[in-house]
């Protein structure tokens, strides 16, 4: 029952921080506007980015209730990836707009309204740090990772503030859209690990924190295998992860001897936590198709 109400309080959190999110960044591209400032305005592409990642991590919330089916054998756990592509490709498109636009400000000054940018940043700490609050006592790996964006958003916002009130003091023109600069720079070196660990399970590389060739190793020193082929290991989304292999027998005089390897298999493999994993076991005497000369 505990499980339950934790999970209704990840997805209301879910829900609380997408909604916040979306109403602001709304408000934040047309205040940048109204106020004349790109690093709003970039900031505001920082936040949809979020909003995005929100909205998919709410869904597959929704969605990790639905058990695997006909159509989706494994589940929906790979929904994720195609999410964080599209976000990725989403935050790209909106830096590079951000950049062309602080770069004509820098050739072309243009006075910023300090007052509406303290007014702005201000709201925007207190949204986001309110939002960061809610969701830091998630246990989720969703709350947590969006508890540190959120977290990120809130230090930008600081950035702003302190900015404005410069700007108040001083009508420094090319400190708006320098600002922006490096919050766009910070947007696409995020980004742009994120979709590079994206497109690596994607394109399904073994998980960074196993050792293939090891695990091979270890099993070959089970005195009733002869060899392995055909292994793969993959993940999901990024933490449930799937082992598969082939495995040639040797000396085999019993039954009970290939409940015996295969047992001792299960037995070493179960410290990896492998959501799925399949064992084809063959005798000394087949021929795998699979198998290499």
């Amino acid at each position: 029952m505990a499980h339950s109400h934790d999970h209704s309080n990840s997805n209301k959190n879910l829900k609380l921080a997408f909604f916040l999110n979306v109403g602001f960044t709304i408000l934040e591209l047309i205040g940048g506007y109204y106020v004349n400032s790109i690093a709003i305005i970039s900031d505001a592409i920082h936040d949809l980015g979020d909003s995005l990642s929100l909205g998919t991590a709410w869904y597959l919330d929704n969605k990790s209730k639905q058990e695997a089916n006909k159509e989706f054998s494994f589940g929906y756990a790979r929904f994720s990836l195609l999410g964080a592509l599209v976000n990725s490709l989403v935050l790209i498109g909106g830096s590079i707009y951000v950049i062309y636009e602080a770069i004509g400000r820098i050739l072309k000054p243009e006075h910023s309204d300090a007052n509406g940018m303290i007014v702005f940043a201000i709201i925007g700490v207190a949204v986001n740090g309110y939002a960061a609050w809610k969701m830091s006592g998630g246990k989720s790996l969703n709350e947590k990772v969006v508890s540190w964006h959120l977290l990120e958003d809130v230090l930008g916002w600081v950035a702003v503030l302190i900015v404005s009130i410069i700007l108040k003091f001083k009508d420094i023109h090319y400190l708006d859209p320098a600002l922006s600069l490096l919050i766009t720079a910070y947007i696409l070196w995020g980004v742009t690990q994120r979709l590079k660990e994206t497109l690596y399970v994607f394109l399904q590389g073994v998980p960074k924190e196993i050792d293939l060739p090891k695990i091979e190793q270890e099993l070959r020193k089970i005195e009733t295998i002869d060899s392995l082929h055909h292994t793969h290991i993959w993940s999901l989304e990024g933490e449930h992860h799937v082992f598969t292999t082939h495995v040639k027998l040797k000396n085999i005089d019993s039954f009970a001897q290939i409940i015996d390897t295969k047992s001792k298999i299960k037995e070493y493999i179960k410290d990896y936590d492998f959501q799925h994993f399949t064992i084809e076991i063959e005798l000394d005497e087949e021929t795998c198709e699979l198998a290499k000369e």
